[in-house]
């Protein structure tokens, strides 16, 4: 039976392993950082009218704190972070919250790395791996055009559906189409998949053969919709039986609210479950002896399917997947001050093979993948 109730303690350790392996900083580290420059901004307006759902209101809550620390994502310099309501040294809220989020990176990687973070962590909380669905509701274009279709639907077949379902439809036709899902008559409701623009076509294209070269298992869901005005494009949820215990979506158009220069390219998902009152611990905190960095595609679809046998094996390394620039990589790599370095290129990741370097003596060693793992432990 699935658990209902976890610990605080262990949701708040196995979210820090979680974010450590896959590249994602703790928001609590940031505003450290940020402390004493810290600028306390209101509710944006605009946000007002959108008529936000519960996780909605949960990224939003998110996007105020990251934009009160003024660390502005780019393309250069993403931003993947993690983010929770529980707190060392408190007690722990009724329902705990667990956040992952890529900010500034474009590419299918920050859909990948996301969800990979979350089937870990999901996979680790429940001891059974979930089901990733995943389905896509394209842009602005094509959620109207999406809207004007289901609006078709429900007209076409008013006599048969029920009165409810109609009512709702004439309200709102998403809302409609979740309904007529919840209770079973959706069978031949339209797909947002068969309406997609151009260019969000190619946005899931791309993600779903990420997936696949990664190894990551999913399925596709014509009946998983996100009907709130701020999601966009990608939406996916993880399920175990019956029951979602994740979901997730793009947000791009969400984030014009809180950084300058417009919209920008930003994923997210959030898991929540109820835990305990009592006060939390502080995870402990591991030595980093490892920075894994890597340069080119190849190397990183390798490197996310490594993060689960380094988390594993409980290798002390870190490592920045979604980041693409080396420059960044590097200069992240720095601030954690590891002795040593994990180094992959794309020659490297033909032949499967990584180059460990040694950051006082710049030795280097050319190991192979195959039991990377146990090799790093043994230098360790």
């Amino acid at each position: 039976m699935m658990r209902e109730i976890i610990p605080a303690d262990e949701l708040l350790h196995k979210a820090q392993a979680v974010g450590q392996y896959y590249g994602f900083m703790p928001l609590s580290a940031l505003t450290l950082k940020a402390r004493g420059q810290r600028k306390h901004t209101g509710y944006p307006e605009a946000l007002n009218n959108l008529g936000l759902d519960q996780t909605a209101e949960t990224v939003v809550s998110f996007l105020r704190q990251c934009q009160n620390i003024e660390r502005v994502p780019s393309p250069r310099q993403p931003l993947f972070v993690w983010h929770t309501n529980i707190a060392p040294g408190r007690p722990a809220q009724k329902k705990a919250t667990i956040q992952f989020h890529a900010i500034g990176a474009d590419r299918a990687i920050a859909d990948v790395v996301v969800i990979r973070a979350l089937l870990a962590l999901v996979r680790d909380l429940f001891h059974e791996t979930p089901v990733v669905r995943i389905n896509s509701m394209g842009d602005k274009e094509t959620r109207a055009r999406y809207a004007r279709e289901l609006g078709n639907f429900f007209k076409k077949r008013a006599s048969v559906l029920p009165e409810e379902c109609i009512a709702c439809a004439k309200r709102d036709a998403m809302e409609a189409a979740e309904f007529a899902i919840a209770h079973e008559y959706a069978d031949d409701l339209p797909a947002p998949t068969e309406h997609l623009s151009d260019a969000s076509r190619k946005r899931f294209e791309d993600l779903l053969e990420y997936l696949e070269m990664t190894e990551t298992p999913y399925e596709l869901a014509r009946d998983l919709i996100s009907r709130g005005n701020v999601w966009n494009d990608t939406c996916f949820e993880l399920t175990i039986g019956d029951k979602r215990v994740a979901w997730g979506s793009r947000y791009s158009d969400l984030t014009k609210h809180f950084f300058p220069g417009g919209s920008m390219s930003a994923t997210g998902a959030v898991f929540q479950i109820a835990s305990e009152g009592k006060l939390v611990k502080k995870p402990p905190q591991s030595r980093l002896r490892f920075s894994f960095v890597h340069i080119g595609d190849e190397a990183k679809r390798l490197s996310i399917r490594l993060a689960e046998e380094f988390r594993k094996a409980h290798v002390p390394l870190t490592q920045n997947i979604g980041v693409e620039s080396l420059t960044e990589q590097l200069h992240l790599a720095e601030s954690h001050k590891s002795p040593y370095l994990l180094i992959m290129g794309r020659k490297e990741a033909l032949e499967n093979t990584a180059i460990l370097r040694n950051r006082q003596t710049q030795e280097e060693t050319i190991l192979p993948i195959m039991d990377l793992a146990e090799r790093l432990k043994a230098v360790a």
